[in-house]
């Protein structure tokens, strides 16, 4: 049997890396899944600057990723309508509506050609065997710029899941520039559909921000939105306004969509009603506000890992320097072979050494005799004289020798050693350097990426507030019974299903409870009513109750805080309570019992004489007379 849990355990912990690391999670060096990685090297492998069908590209993927055509084709859609990497022609769908793209034998695309900007450079891309072992793939793309942030991701792993909102491409490109400055870094998601959004609880990337469409209130019968939170459609956002309608939650009378290029889906307003009575209800109970969690989750080097936006850009800013060094190492070293063979190839035929070979019979002493030749010269020489620069300088065409131009070979030698130059100097600032070149990318492209979603504050709308309140609450004092589905009985107020609702018995005890459709509490209700919050903050009850040995106590509270549907006491054991009245003038009638030399039988106490404390607060007593009886007056007899 522990063979079998060894087997399972093995295979189950390669089945979830797989999963975390070749599927679901995007690495932080590239911010890609394999699978769009793999697209993105088709598309640089067969680019000729035409367009591809992507039924062909897929095709081409199809020997980097191990599944099959549909998912490469989603993928890829989903890649391109990102507008950043795959240039595309026909129909992608559409993200504002939901639609989805053409076949793929229809439609087209090519690689952009900022990817060879920012993504891509084969020198200082690392390779590996593809799945089938018959081709090589990127390992990681050198991206130049955090992807991961740009591009955003969401994925479902075994046991974890990422979701990274985009942000904008200028912003991103702007912070990575503000972090090698050493300056502060403050970046925000930017999404295609725009909108509004709070990032107030955005915690870098690992909180959660609320998102609203943009909805033009201009007109007072009608509302017209005009941009789409993130993760809604025009589709969706309609059937969560229309089923919000069927319920009752949000009056509108017709809903119409005229979104083409831009969102437009007008609601028009029912008869009485106005815009301003309707906005607060769309926010609550339709997907005109959402709130969306984010988790930055990256495979890093070979690892999850949760890292935050600041850390991320932190990170590039590093890479970018490293990757632009290497960039001009390599430069440097390919201008250094270019200049050594063209010096080799000027003295080679200015100084006529191909006409010492003549006499040679065999290759060394060719070989031998080139070599030679170069000896007076060796001051004028980058390097060593090699083989393989032997090789190429009895390669040349004597067409090509009798044509050498000299003067434009040291033309061209001078713009080598000038930009060497130029290398050696950047090298000195690499910071600047990198600085730089993401200004220069920002000035070309910057204009293709304005914001979209407008970065805001509001505030989060309660559902109690905007519901509603066109149901009728009453109790049977009678039957006992309390709810709004009661068509007889005492009307205590018009309430909203999400309201909720005081009842204090005989007991002298008090609960808070849902507003029913109809619930049984007792015959002996002292009151009920709505408890909303602006209600419950200005009630004051005076409640009279009298203990076991008869002495009467007056108890004057608010009720503000509470568990829903927990039992609360307001009276100490073994007392029972008399009076309750809400009215802040009402007068407490004690009658006395009888007792020898007794003149006074009764009295009256003003219940505004006493202070309001809260619900748990004992009582004070009214008198230490033993009470026969309790009334409630209106107002103090004698006075108006």
């Amino acid at each position: 049997m522990s063979h079998v849990h060894t087997l399972f355990d093995k295979n189950f912990l390669e089945y979830a890396s797989y999963v975390i690391k070749d599927r679901a999670i995007p690495h932080l060096e590239d911010g890609l899944k394999p699978v769009q990685r793999r697209i993105l090297h088709s598309l640089i492998e067969i680019d000729d600057g035409k367009f591809h069908k992507v039924a062909n590209v897929a095709g081409h993927a199809m020997k980097y990723h191990p599944h099959g055509d549909a998912s490469i084709v989603d993928a890829l859609v989903v890649l391109a309508n990102k507008e950043l990497f795959v240039d595309t022609q026909g129909n992608f769908g559409n993200v504002l509506t939901g639609d989805a793209a053409s076949a793929a034998r229809y439609i087209e695309c090519r690689i952009d050609p900022i990817a060879y900007e920012l993504l891509y450079r084969k020198e200082l891309t690392a390779f590996t065997d593809s799945y089938d072992g018959r081709n090589e793939e990127p390992v990681l793309f050198p991206a130049k710029v955090p992807l991961v942030l740009v591009l955003g991701a969401e994925g479902i792993a075994v046991g974890m899941s990422t979701r990274i909102l985009p942000h904008n491409f200028r912003e991103v490109l702007e912070a990575v520039a503000a972090r090698l400055r050493g300056e502060a870094v403050e970046l925000y998601p930017d999404v295609v559909t725009g909108g509004l959004m709070d990032v107030s609880e955005y915690a870098r990337g690992m909180g959660r921000v609320r998102v609203r469409a943009k909805l033009d209130t201009g007109d007072p019968k009608r509302v017209v939105i005009r941009e789409l939170p993130f993760g809604s459609t025009t589709e969706s956002l309609i059937n969560s306004i229309d089923q919000a309608a069927r319920r009752g939650k949000v009056k509108v009378a017709q809903i119409n969509d005229f979104t083409t290029e831009a969102v437009e889906i007008e609601l028009k307003l029912p008869r009485g009603v106005y815009t301003d009575d309707v906005v607060d209800a769309l926010y609550a109970f339709t997907d005109c506000e959402q709130s969306i969690s984010c988790n930055l989750l990256v495979i890093d080097g070979e690892k999850p890992r949760l890292i935050p936006v600041d850390e991320v850009i932190a990170h590039h800013a590093t890479r970018l320097v490293e990757l632009l060094t290497r960039e001009l190492e390599f430069e440097r070293a390919e201008l250094t072979d270019k200049l050594h063979a063209r010096t080799l190839e000027r003295i080679f035929v200015e100084q006529r050494i191909y006409q010492r070979i003549e006499t040679e019979t065999d290759a060394a002493g060719v070989r031998a005799t080139v070599i030679t030749g170069f000896e007076p010269f060796k001051n004028e020489l980058i390097g060593p004289v090699e083989d393989h620069d032997v090789e190429r300088l009895l390669e040349i065409p004597i067409r090509r020798i009798s044509r050498y131009d000299i003067e434009r070979a040291k033309q061209q030698m001078q713009a080598i050693n000038a930009r060497l130059a130029e290398i050696e100097a950047l090298l000195a600032d690499t910071t600047g350097y990198a600085i730089a070149f993401l200004d220069a990318i920002i000035e070309r492209h910057g204009d293709r990426f304005a914001r979209r979603t407008r970065i805001t504050s509001f505030d989060k709308v309660d559902v109690r507030d905007a519901a509603t309140r066109d149901l009728t609450l009453r109790l049977d004092r009678d039957a006992g019974y309390l709810g709004y589905a009661l068509c007889d009985g005492e009307h205590l107020g018009n309430v909203s299903r999400y309201d909720r609702v005081l009842v204090i018995d005989a007991a002298a005890t008090y609960r808070v409870i849902d507003v029913p459709e109809k619930v049984y509490v007792g015959k002996a209700v002292l009151w009920a009513g709505p408890a909303d919050k602006e209600r419950l903050a200005e009630q004051v009850f005076s409640l009279v109750y009298v203990t076991d040995d008869d002495i009467a106590y007056i108890k004057r509270f608010k009720i503000e805080q509470f568990i829903l549907d927990k039992v609360y006491e307001l009276i100490p054991p073994g007392a029972r309570a008399s009076a309750l009245s809400t009215n802040p003038k009402a007068v407490v009638r004690l009658r006395y019992k009888k007792k020898p030399r007794m003149h006074k039988t009764s009295e009256d106490f003003a219940v505004s004489d006493y202070l309001v404390k809260s619900a748990r607060a004992g009582g004070v007593r009214l008198s230490a007379k033993e009470a026969a009886g309790v009334r409630l007056l209106a107002k103090m007899p004698g006075k108006g």
